[in-house]
């Protein structure tokens, strides 16, 4: 076998590390759907990125961007190459922004958030600029999405999700656990009262969840340790929760509402518990990730402070849980 000069050698090395910059520059487009982006998270400049992309390109003799002036998209082969080389590629990418977040002191980069519209809107959303003024070379996009999130498809880095977790394939902490209380207005429970047992609820007016599946939610009880699930005929029906509390306090129907809504609602007396004895003590408000492994530093600062933040809220009605 013959041995290459030192010539071949390096020409093959420089070869090699064009390839390689150029698979890196393409995996951080085609993750964070931005040359300007990208270039932020490589900590390089977007022309470079730009060439980097372009030489590889032409390496493969085929395009894997497709580019206009307001997006970029993957093309077939685009989408076909991002599949084979994105995983192992991913990892060097993360360790070297943990060797660039290390020497420069501070975390960078971009996060995509994702959260169902109630819980992003009244809970995440307002923290989120605390979490700027600590880190402010993060930036942040939050993404409000009744649907699971797809951690992939949609590039989330973190995602907060309600109810009972049943994926195996995500991380998911419990930040707090999730109540579900029937509330009605004062008004409403003047004019008609309010039921006594579960049986009862299907003689009132009820207000209904549309989910994003677009099945009803379905309310749920626990009674005498069993779970129980009912399904009321919907005076209305809203397929956001916002408007669903609304309703309620209107005085329109009876519905179940998550604590994180209602609880100070309860408290100042706008609303009051039905059946509160009742409530469900088996769902959670999590926070989920991909992986426990690899996460970039400005994921695991994000994680910190959020749990820290949403943990000290008073969103939990354990004054509510007993009957009035």
């Amino acid at each position: 076998m013959n041995s290459l000069t030192t010539a071949e050698n390096d020409a093959l090395a420089s070869s090699f590390a064009t390839t390689y910059a150029g698979v890196v520059a393409f995996i951080a487009v085609a993750t964070e759907g931005s040359f300007a982006r990208a270039a932020d998270r490589l900590g390089i400049g977007r022309s470079a990125v730009s060439r980097s992309i372009l030489k590889l390109e032409s390496q493969l003799n085929t395009r894997l961007f497709l580019r206009t002036t307001r997006s970029i998209t993957l093309t077939s082969e685009g989408e076909l190459f991002y599949e084979y080389c994105g995983p192992g590629v991913e990892r060097i990418v993360q360790a070297v922004e943990e060797m660039r977040d290390l020497r420069a002191g501070t975390p960078r980069g971009h996060l995509r958030l994702c959260a169902t519209s109630g819980f992003g809107r009244r809970v995440v959303a307002p923290l989120l600029g605390g979490f700027r003024a600590l880190y402010p070379d993060i930036t942040v996009e939050l993404l409000l999405d009744d649907s699971p999130a797809d951690f992939i498809a949609r590039r989330v880095d973190v995602a907060f999700r309600n109810g009972r977790m049943d994926d195996s394939q995500v991380v998911a902490k419990q930040l707090i656990p999730m109540q579900l209380l029937v509330c009605a207005a004062p008004s409403y429970a003047e004019a008609y009262s309010l039921p006594r047992s579960v049986e009862e609820i299907a003689q009132h007016r009820c207000i209904n969840f549309r989910q994003a599946s677009g099945r009803v939610q379905e309310w749920e009880f626990r009674v005498d340790g069993v779970r129980r699930s009912l399904q009321p005929k919907g005076a209305s029906t809203f397929n956001d929760a916002d408007l669903v509390l609304q309703a309620v306090l209107d005085g329109d129907g009876l519905a179940q509402l998550a604590g994180y809504q209602v609880c100070q609602l309860l408290r100042s007396g706008r609303l009051v518990a039905v059946l509160p004895q009742y409530a469900p003590d088996d769902r959670g408000h999590y926070l989920c990730y991909p992986d426990r492994r690899h996460l970039p530093t400005r994921t695991r600062v994000f994680i910190d402070y959020i749990t820290t933040q949403i943990r000290a809220l008073d969103l939990y009605c354990i004054d509510m849980l007993s009957p009035p």
